[in-house]
């Protein structure tokens, strides 16, 4: 690749992706996070456990006409509280959703992996050790959605790095394949 071409793909990766550490050529060829369907089943599903919720509470409340104000008032409260967990549930895990990530660059593979806020881990692979990439679906559900499993696997400690849930297309799997099999006819010139 020409090298002033080289130099504005890299100046363009540090501007867009400041928080990678980026070695002098190195520039981002593919960035993919989680499939898009799991964040519109978080927020349907914390939509609906709180409208369950207060479903359930309007009929305790019309239900029962011996209730006094103090009962009524500590029922509002209990239910105030279970909105707001609710809520902070989903922002959390949203927050975690957004917090999974994968680069491909044309040196590594660099890949953000949150469990929860506090359970994070990066992952820095480079490419050549890349023995195959793949993308798995299965079952009904995701194939109807359009997500799976995007695994990478290492030569010599034979490891796996895996990114479930993600909407990687035929055509970013090629490429990746094709940027591991460059990077490794690289490094075998290097020797």
């Amino acid at each position: 690749m020409d090298e002033n071409l080289v130099k504005i793909r890299h100046a363009r990766s540090e501007k867009d992706f400041p928080f990678l550490k980026l070695e002098e050529d190195e520039y981002v060829e593919f960035a993919f996070k989680r499939a898009k369907i799991c964040y519109m089943l978080i927020v349907g599903v914390v939509a609906g456990v709180l409208a369950l919720v207060l479903f359930a509470f309007l009929v305790v409340l019309l239900g029962q006409h011996s209730i006094d104000a103090n009962a009524r008032n500590f029922l509002y409260v209990i239910l105030l509280v279970i909105i707001l967990l609710g809520v902070v549930s989903g922002v959390v895990a949203v927050k975690v959703f957004k917090g999974n990530r994968m680069y491909v660059t044309n040196k590594h593979v660099v890949q953000f992996i949150m469990k929860s806020p506090l359970a994070k881990s990066v992952n820095i692979i480079d490419l050549p050790s890349v023995e195959d990439a793949s993308f798995n679906k299965t079952g009904f559900l995701q194939t109807f959605l359009n997500y799976g499993t995007f695994r990478l696997s290492t030569v010599g400690d034979e490891t796996t790095y895996t990114f479930p849930y993600s909407d990687i297309s035929a055509h970013d799997l090629n490429g990746v394949s094709k940027l591991i099999t460059t990077a490794k006819e690289k490094a075998k010139k290097k020797e």
